[in-house]
């Protein structure tokens, strides 16, 4: 199986509230896909569908099965971090590690002991007496000892310093990251993982508008900065967005070629932030 996740038509309303509109994506074995959008925009709603965690109308497939109905036998094979912490807190790391191995029958108690004994993280200690940074770092070392096919992450580094989000994702990448599975990740932090993409999905009003892998973003999108003499030659292309920098024109352009935007200036591709402003900012 290449794809992980199908949806076709993915709706959810809530009371007379479209959460999600016909929504259309996928997610492939081996890629790294970021789901980023506003507060309110269906990034949750999404993640709830995908694992089984709310009803829905149209069509979704993770794993080839059945969220609504075949949960149990997803979540075999798929692990979710999410931005807040579910462990008791009076529960003992080492009654943690107990408690998952009991419940989940690919859980190496061996790997996660592993994975601790590189952290500060003491086995006696309960999750209250653990820094946040510290509980993010006992949730990972669970998930990454579960052999599963998809890791689902819903603001994973959310409060913590720049330290432990760096280190979060390094060992991510280094210790569960490989081309059998595949990684969805939602954040606010887009700046800090859009080197680790490989997939982006952008969602707006429960729409997606945006759904492409970062190779075809290099190529469809192009910022140039230009000076104010070539400023109307640079509107004339119609740019999708413009800002100003140090008294230079910054446009950023769809689809335009890059032979008839050298002559204007530098030539750079945008980062994920700047073209994620770019699209909120369209013509709903």
């Amino acid at each position: 199986m290449t794809t992980l996740i199908e949806a076709k038509g993915l709706s959810k309303s809530y009371g007379s509230h479209q959460a999600l509109k016909s929504v259309d994506f996928s997610v492939e074995r081996g890629r790294i896909v970021g789901l980023v959008g506003p507060n309110g925009a269906g990034k949750t709603t999404i993640l709830k569908a995908i694992l089984g965690l709310t009803s829905y109308e149209g069509d979704l497939k993770v794993l080839g099965m059945d969220p609504a109905r075949q949960r149990h036998q997803i979540m075999q094979k798929v692990s979710f971090i999410a931005d807040v912490a579910v462990l008791p807190r009076w529960m003992k790391v080492s009654e943690a590690l107990e408690f998952v191995t009991e419940v989940h029958p690919n859980f190496d108690l061996k790997k996660a002991k592993h994975f601790l004994s590189k952290t500060n993280i003491p086995m006696q200690a309960r999750v209250k007496e653990l820094s946040k940074g510290m509980v993010a770092q006992l949730h990972l070392a669970l998930v990454m000892s579960i052999e599963a096919e998809l890791l689902v992450l819903d603001e994973p580094t959310l409060g913590l310093d720049i330290l432990y989000r760096k280190e979060f994702y390094n060992q991510l990448l280094a210790d569960f990251f490989d081309e059998g599975r595949s990684i969805l990740v939602t954040t606010h932090q887009i700046e800090e993982i859009e080197n680790l993409l490989t997939d982006l999905l952008f969602i707006r009003d429960g729409k997606i508008i945006l759904d492409a892998t970062m190779e075809d973003i290099a190529d469809k999108y192009i910022e140039v900065m230009v000076s104010k003499d070539d400023a109307e030659k640079a509107e004339a292309l119609k740019p999708v967005m413009q800002r100003d920098v140090f008294g230079r024109k910054v446009y950023l352009f769809e689809g335009v070629s890059r032979e008839d935007l050298e002559p204007l200036g530098e030539l750079h591709s945008p980062s994920v932030a700047d073209l994620f402003v770019a699209k909120m900012k369209e013509d709903k």
